[in-house]
């Protein structure tokens, strides 16, 4: 079996390099055992979300799509969790 990289080169498009970085990059960062790291899991997470709407979206992928509100949620309360809270938190003490 061999690989036909040309069409593999054509097949990574922009929303596949996006989806595939930001998603590596937000699992990466979520199990750092410094929370100053760990944090920005959810920036990265939500970063990729629209690329992931729109791959499943464009491929048809009715499974993917309506789980990918799911993901987003997720990295929603991630989100609110880790820099939300604390900034609402530091906005008190004024």
């Amino acid at each position: 079996m061999t690989i036909d990289w040309p069409s593999v080169a054509a097949a990574f498009t922009f929303d596949q390099l996006a989806l595939t970085v930001t998603g590596v990059v937000a699992i990466f960062l979520s199990q750092d055992s410094r929370h100053s790291v760990r944090k920005w899991s959810c920036v990265f997470g939500m970063l990729g979300q629209p690329f992931w709407f729109y791959s499943s979206f464009k491929a048809g992928q009715a499974g993917i799509f309506i789980l990918c509100f799911f993901y987003t949620f997720s990295w929603m309360r991630g989100f609110w969790t880790n820099w939300y809270r604390p900034w609402q938190a530091g906005r008190g003490n004024l």
